[in-house]
């Protein structure tokens, strides 16, 4: 059985670099077409440059074309607001799916090592964020030994790698990856900060994760964040911890107060993280984006093998 067909929509750094990552990595995906809307794109240049069929009049282009027969799975790599228009066309063809790398979160929240088997049979699957895809494994490590009642993500990121899709989404970005931490991450209130920082020359991705969780065993917690690590590092091998795993007691006799909950205490857990790129097509600083492209990479192939597709 030959690889599955996809098509990429969005010819900026996200799309371009996962159409980069098909081509030189996978074993289960072929690309077939790559869509932007503007011409003169970058990517769309580097695509005919690489022997990829290219269409610069959107989603309305691609479903015109003889590839689109035979092309199964779709990547969304434009933006939250593009991306309502776009699945308006895929949903109405059975056969193709929609892995979408915008905070659009039509479809259900997807982290790969968390909860893939709950999209399994979607047609629609959403990646989350760059933030969430690096910090939910770790609020969802915590979550699995010990009742989380907050999680708290920081994801600093290097200026130079926030392209305008980046910064048109830095609403949903907070508002999908908060969701996402619950839902997904398993605490009872979510919450994320993206900090853009100008640094030069530029710094790789740091995310802080915070959880204030139900006292529990502090080994075991250690234990199952190494673990999601290096779940995390079978698809995005620049994936770390900074510094170990550090620990707090918060007494109930000084409780905190968590805007929705109330006044909490229990085990604070801190988790330091940094993310580099591969470098395929973006700098090792982009790590941000590498992590996005990895996921969604690791989940088209994993529905592959699967036979799902």
């Amino acid at each position: 059985m030959g690889k599955t067909k996809v098509a990429i929509i969005g010819s900026g750094n996200i799309g371009t670099d996962l159409m980069i990552k098909i081509m030189r990595t996978s074993t289960e995906l072929e690309m077939s077409v790559f869509v932007g809307i503007d011409p003169e794109s970058d990517g769309l240049a580097r695509a005919k440059r690489m022997g990829v069929k290219t269409c610069h009049e959107g989603i309305k282009g691609l479903v015109e074309m003889p590839e689109w027969t035979d092309i199964k799975i779709i990547f969304d790599a434009t933006s939250a607001k593009a991306h309502h228009y776009n699945y308006e066309f895929v949903k109405q063809y059975p056969d193709k799916r929609i892995i979408d790398l915008t905070p659009a979160a039509i479809g259900p929240y997807l982290v790969p090592p968390v909860n893939f088997e709950e999209g399994l049979d979607e047609k629609n699957v959403n990646m989350v964020t760059c933030g969430g895809q690096a910090t939910i494994p770790m609020v969802a490590a915590v979550s699995r030994v010990a009742k989380v009642h907050y999680g708290e993500i920081v994801a600093s990121i290097a200026s130079k790698s926030a392209g305008p899709g980046t910064r048109a989404n830095i609403d949903e970005f907070t508002e999908t990856t908060s969701l996402a931490i619950e839902k997904v991450g398993g605490a009872e209130k979510g919450k994320a900060i993206i900090i853009l920082n100008p640094a030069e020359p530029p710094m790789v991705m740091r995310d802080t994760v915070f959880t204030l969780s139900e006292q529990g065993d502090r080994e075991a917690i250690r234990e199952s964040i190494h673990k999601m690590v290096k779940e995390v590092q079978k698809y995005v091998p620049g994936y770390s911890l900074h510094q170990e795993v550090q620990f707090d007691d918060i007494p109930e006799s000084a409780p905190v107060f968590i805007e929705g909950l109330g006044l909490r205490h229990g085990l604070k857990t801190t988790v330091l993280l940094q993310v580099k790129g591969a470098g395929h097509y973006l700098p090792e600083y982009a790590g941000n984006l590498d992590i996005m492209t990895s996921a969604a990479l690791a989940t088209g192939e994993k529905l592959c093998k699967l036979q799902t597709i």
